[in-house]
């Protein structure tokens, strides 16, 4: 081990538990805790973070907040009335947390000691609040609600919503797009950012007006953040048109209100700001590319005293994702994937050589410094561990586990590890596969090969725990598990993301079938018994599969796309079908022709699955249904599952059990069972 800027270089290896006694399966897997948002005391003391365990029998997902000493220790729950407590954020003295809790009956800000008792309730709003931070003076809390923008306080915002819920008319009226997005239809709402004081009264909205504020990321970090001084706010969003364009900006206000000023100018995407605790820079994430949202985002330093811009990771073909600072401003840390891993790197915020903090073979993530600037708190996963919470140190020795909530659970069960392969794809290219073998693997015997293909297409598989495509359940079902990487796949540098862009059914495709292929050679496969499922543009690549050959036995498409013309008549965000096919359907006609499934409806042999959410906004349904209807008339052997509440994923628990139960019934039915 090396040192390296007061932080020790740690290998980090989140092995599977030992000692299993049963496979797993779908059933373990909504029992698991899945945590997450681990926040570090100021103090460096105490972490506290979430965790979401899905109650089947209620078939909900209710939150609780924990904490832990940052020494070791039991986790102790402080918040859990109600089904919603989540965002924990410390005060700067470390003796409170806020939090967001729907325990009064809707969604709030509360603050409570840090040991959970005295909690206070803070906001009463019709429209409820999130995205609670502290200002690091702990004078003011920053929320974010949905308010109508015409509304100037809660009075007017309370009078419409009840005026609304009165109405025997439900009728909806638009006059622009982005009407819908992913499961939600615009009601008519802006989302805006908030401060209220930590006493409570009356929130200032600070970012009043016809827009949504902070532009929404999923899943990434936040969009705004506080100035150390507690005076700035600084925030993500985007005015030009929703639908079409990615450019979102950074804007700074002061917290006691007043007019926004844009700082940033680049025609693509700026967001996730993060201040340096010395109040000198503000680090964020950027695009370069207008217009495509799967540019390479780097790491940018927008000096506040001069406006200057400087591209710390130019010279890093990988993307930028999550961003933290050492606590004396002198090196920022950040997670980028790579080759199905995700490691923190560190660099200097001069600029100078990227490195390796913390790696292995793990997804890392939500990463914080302690006040010593050496000992650091960070998520950690892999493909076959579920999330937890570790701490490094530079003292020596290996990271630290400090969340132990799942550990019983995972002791009856066993896991089996991901492995690599590397193989030729098309036009020569070298393209990463991941395989799970099933637990007591046998290589003497046989076994059915199913192929995941993973959706995107920017994204990709890897040393990254899923409870959507959950690998660990399939191979505990009896399946190899291979799990491709193609073009488009994201930790493999921009330009082998760029080769999926207009040409969906071309090299990806062929990426895919020569890694089937490569797996069809193992002594251990069972050649004649393969399948193949995926979700969103792997459910496209399915249905691309169904007109382009026949050497699979069964296939699953979950919220794929089925016909481009239509789909993206439909769906919300504009800007990718734009990117990716160049234009709408009648600008490039022959694109869409070329590389939609529906023209190839008369070579559909294969028996299919088909899955969607009704309320899927960015496939929508009517992919499924078109699908569906074109095998029944060919008379192939097919079947339909719909999900009249869920979206673009299954996330109710009785769902998600329902969906493993049809997809692993499905594929033993045709690779185990035969048909019927």
């Amino acid at each position: 081990m090396k040192a390296l800027g007061g932080l020790l270089l740690l290998a980090s290896f989140l092995l599977p538990l030992e000692a299993a006694q049963k496979p797993f399966d779908a059933g373990a897997l909504l029992r698991l805790a899945r945590i997450s948002d681990p926040q570090l005391s100021p103090d460096g003391k105490t972490v506290a973070f979430v965790a979401q365990t899905p109650d089947l029998e209620a078939n909900t997902r209710p939150t609780r907040i924990y904490v832990v000493p940052l020494a070791g220790g039991p986790s102790q729950t402080v918040a859990a009335e109600g089904s919603q407590n989540e965002r924990p954020r410390w005060s700067p003295d470390s003796r409170h947390i806020a939090f967001i809790s729907n325990r009064s009956g809707s969604s709030q800000v509360w603050i409570m000691d840090a040991d959970g008792k005295n909690p206070r309730q803070i906001t009463n709003l019709s429209t409820e609040a999130s995205g609670v931070l502290f200002s690091p003076d702990g004078k003011n809390l920053i929320f974010v609600s949905s308010v109508f923008p015409d509304c100037k306080d809660e009075p007017c915002n309370k009078a419409r919503l009840e005026a609304r819920a009165k109405s025997k008319v439900h009728a909806r009226i638009y006059t622009t797009l982005l009407y819908r997005h992913w499961n939600e239809w615009n009601d008519g709402r802006r989302s805006h950012i908030f401060a209220v004081s930590v006493q409570g009264g009356a929130p200032r909205d600070l970012t009043p007006g016809d827009h949504d504020v902070p532009t929404w990321e999923l899943g990434g970090p936040d969009g705004y953040a506080v100035s150390p001084d507690g005076k700035e706010l600084c925030y993500t969003m985007k005015v030009e048109d929703p639908a079409t364009s990615t450019n979102n900006d950074l804007y700074v206000v002061p917290i006691e209100g007043g007019q926004s000023k844009k700082i940033s100018n680049n025609p693509a995407d700026d967001e996730s700001p993060v201040y340096s605790p010395d109040g000198r820079y503000i680090a964020y994430r950027a695009q370069l590319r207008a217009g495509y949202e799967s540019d390479r985002f780097r790491l940018m330093l927008h000096e506040r005293a001069t406006g200057t811009v400087i591209n710390l990771t130019e010279a890093l073909d990988r993307w930028v994702d999550a961003i933290a600072w050492a606590p004396d401003s002198s090196r920022l840390f950040f997670t980028a994937e790579d080759r199905g891993r995700r490691p923190i790197f560190t660099i200097p915020a001069t600029g100078g050589a990227i490195r390796v903090a913390v790696g292995g073979d793990a997804y890392l993530g939500e990463m914080q410094l302690a006040p010593d600037g050496k000992t650091m708190i960070y998520s950690g996963q892999s493909a076959s561990s579920p999330a937890d919470i570790f701490r490094g140190s530079s003292s020596g020795g290996s990271p630290v586990k400090l969340t132990h909530l799942n550990d019983s659970l995972l002791s009856e069960y066993r896991t089996t590890p991901l492995e690599e392969i590397w193989y030729e794809g098309a036009e020569g290219a070298r393209v990463q596969g991941l395989v799970v073998k099933p637990p007591d693997f046998d290589p003497r015997k046989k076994y059915p090969l199913l192929t995941l293909i993973h959706g995107g297409p920017q994204s990709a598989w890897g040393e990254s725990w899923s409870y959507r495509w959950n690998a660990q359940v399939f191979a505990g079902a009896g399946y190899v598990v291979f799990m491709p990487n193609p073009r488009g796949s994201t930790g493999f540098g921009q330009a082998f993301i760029d080769g999926v862009n207009g040409d969906w059914g071309g090299k990806a495709y062929q990426d895919i079938m020569n890694g089937v292929d490569r797996m069809s050679l193992e002594p251990y496969i069972d050649a004649s018994r393969s399948g193949a499922a995926g979700a969103s543009f792997g459910g496209y690549m399915i249905n691309w599969i169904l007109g382009h050959t026949n050497r699979f036995k069964a296939l699953i498409s979950h919220d794929g796309v089925f016909d481009l013309r239509s789909e993206t008549l439909a769906t919300d965000e504009l800007w990718f079908p734009l990117w990716e096919f160049k234009g709408m359907p009648w600008e490039n006609a022959e694109m869409y022709a070329r590389w939609s499934p529906s023209e190839f409806i008369a070579q559909f042999k294969t028996p299919t699955l088909v899955i969607h959410g009704e309320q899927d906004y960015r496939v929508p349904c009517a992919q499924a249904l078109q699908l569906f209807t074109a095998l029944q008339m060919k008379k192939v052997p097919s079947k339909l599952l719909l999900f009249p509440d869920e979206g673009h994923w299954v996330l109710k628990p009785q769902n998600s059990r329902l969906w493993y139960e049809s997809v692993l019934a499905w594929m033993d039915q045709w690779l185990k069972g035969g048909s019927p």
